[in-house]
């Protein structure tokens, strides 16, 4: 992840609304791109949701991927 900030949250265990965090640091700093690594289990689609609506609560154009990792470490997409 170098050069890169990294936050790293779990929807199952933290309660909290990871979006309305997400989108102050969207709104408040120069993020030229956003990059959602979350495993394959449901739970961490949470965090996917939270990316997207924050970007889109933001008010800016970010581009951005998801990449999704299997329970054994591989990449899927």
């Amino acid at each position: 992840m170098r050069g890169k900030v990294t936050l790293i949250g779990c929807p199952k265990l933290d309660n909290v609304d990871y979006s309305e965090k997400l989108t102050q640091i969207i709104q408040n700093n120069n993020i030229q791109s956003v990059t959602i690594v979350r495993m394959e289990v449901p739970c961490c689609g949470g965090l996917e949701l939270a990316a997207k609506k924050a970007l889109q609560a933001s008010g800016k154009f970010i581009p951005w991927q998801v990449v999704t990792i299997s329970i054994d470490g591989k990449i899927l997409e």
